[in-house]
């Protein structure tokens, strides 16, 4: 029986499923049966369909050897090196204090602290989040928490 998937946000969601269709794609054009490519890549058929349609409970491991059973490689690149692609939103480097109300609210506890790295600050804001006020928060504060959401939580504000 397979695994239960691990919460995904819909953005990883959505680049397994591409992934999986470009392995789906690569065994296609090669016209190679679905059942070679499973044995080459030392797994079942169901395996390789579950991969071929992007399941997030299919083990990295499977997925890098059906990635090598079509002849393909696994590139890893920073979301602003990829050609063609639309970056996303801005993260800076150091989120200040002072530049958002709601953060600050909730940073009460951090004595002396004026800023905060985008992880701690994504940190403090799911810990929080019941204490924000969502009718006040300035556009800025929403377009940061949706940065990170999204660059540093996957896709998902894990409330």
């Amino acid at each position: 029986m397979p695994a239960k998937s691990p919460p995904v946000g819909d953005i990883l969601a959505a680049q397994l499923v591409a992934l999986g269709e470009r392995i789906r794609a690569q065994r296609e054009q090669h016209k190679v049966t679905a059942t070679s490519t499973a044995e080459a890549a030392g797994m079942s058929r169901v395996t390789l369909h579950r991969i071929e349609r992007g399941e997030p409970s299919v083990t990295m491991g499977a997925y890098l050897s059906a990635i090598a059973a079509v002849g393909l490689q696994l590139e890893l690149t920073a979301p602003e090196t990829q050609k063609g692609r639309v970056p996303g939103p801005h993260v800076p480097g150091s989120v200040h204090l002072d530049d958002y109300p709601q953060l600050k609210r909730l940073a009460w506890q951090l004595h002396g602290a004026t800023e905060l790295t985008p992880a701690e600050a994504l940190n403090l804001y799911e810990r929080n989040w019941r204490h924000v006020d969502q009718a006040h928060m300035a556009p800025g504060e929403r377009a940061l928490v949706q940065a990170l959401v999204e660059s540093l939580g996957g896709g998902r504000l894990l409330v």
